[in-house]
């Protein structure tokens, strides 16, 4: 399907949720910075108008911006900034109650189920619906925290892969810059993405869209990620636009 069908239908597929689900509700969307939540910020402004969408920065301590404020105001959506650092220390505090503490991933989950709880508490409090912007090819090795990120209300993007939505977010006319964005979590001294991978976004796609990873020791790695973490989309029941057919 090329990228301006695929946009129209995904932006069809969201005015059509949210008349079904909540007719005078607005998206609340959760703006990293990254390629994701700005395009789903821009398709949601598309499908319900920019009076609609609402975008807010959640900042970890240490953690930037990452541009989110610029690209709320080039989209001409509302933005919010609601720093969860206090929160978030609050939170680590509690590991001294256990003997022996919290491990690494605890650690690293805290943050996007704080966020995931104010998003929450914003779209109760402005009658939105809060989107979730992962994709497929997060979610299919499983580069999601449960109940954090990975949770939502609605989800426009989880059935598409990186280079289908690096595709609509061209077709949208979104600056280069943010599209083609090499994904990381923004943390400072951290890596790409695919460095922690230790494959590509390329790879990846290929592999869910075309069945084909020519490296043997990749695609094993690529299998045993998704087989670990099948139970995290088979936990949530969250509505996705689905493509009839997405080979971009």
């Amino acid at each position: 399907m090329e990228a301006k069908a695929l946009k129209d239908k995904c932006v069809q597929w969201i005015r059509d949720w949210f008349a079904a689900n909540g007719p005078a509700s607005c998206a609340v969307l959760g703006m990293s910075g990254g390629k994701d939540s700005t395009i789903a910020a821009a398709l949601c402004a598309e499908a319900l108008g920019r009076d609609r969408v609402v975008g807010v920065a959640l900042p970890a301590e240490g953690q930037s911006l990452n541009g989110a404020d610029e690209i709320c105001r080039h989209i001409g959506i509302r933005y919010l900034c609601l720093p969860i650092g206090r929160v978030e220390k609050e939170f680590r505090a509690l590991s001294s109650y256990l003997e022996e503490g919290f491990s690494v991933q605890t650690e690293q989950n805290i943050p996007p189920r704080i966020r995931m709880t104010a998003l929450y508490a914003v779209a109760q409090s402005v009658g939105g619906m809060v989107a979730n912007t992962c994709n497929l090819s997060e979610d299919y090795i499983g580069y999601a925290t449960l109940f954090g990120d990975a949770a939502g209300s609605f989800s426009p993007l989880g059935k598409l892969c990186v280079r289908e939505i690096r595709a609509i977010g061209h077709e949208l006319g979104l600056p280069a810059k943010w599209v083609d964005k090499v994904p990381d979590d923004g943390l400072p001294h951290s890596c790409s993405d695919e460095q922690k991978f230790g494959f590509s976004y390329d790879t990846l796609d290929r592999y869910i869209r075309e069945g084909v990873c020519e490296d043997a020791r990749i695609k094993e790695k690529i299998d045993s990620l998704h087989c670990r973490n099948l139970f995290k989309t088979q936990i949530l029941n969250i509505p996705f636009f689905v493509p009839e057919e997405a080979d971009l």
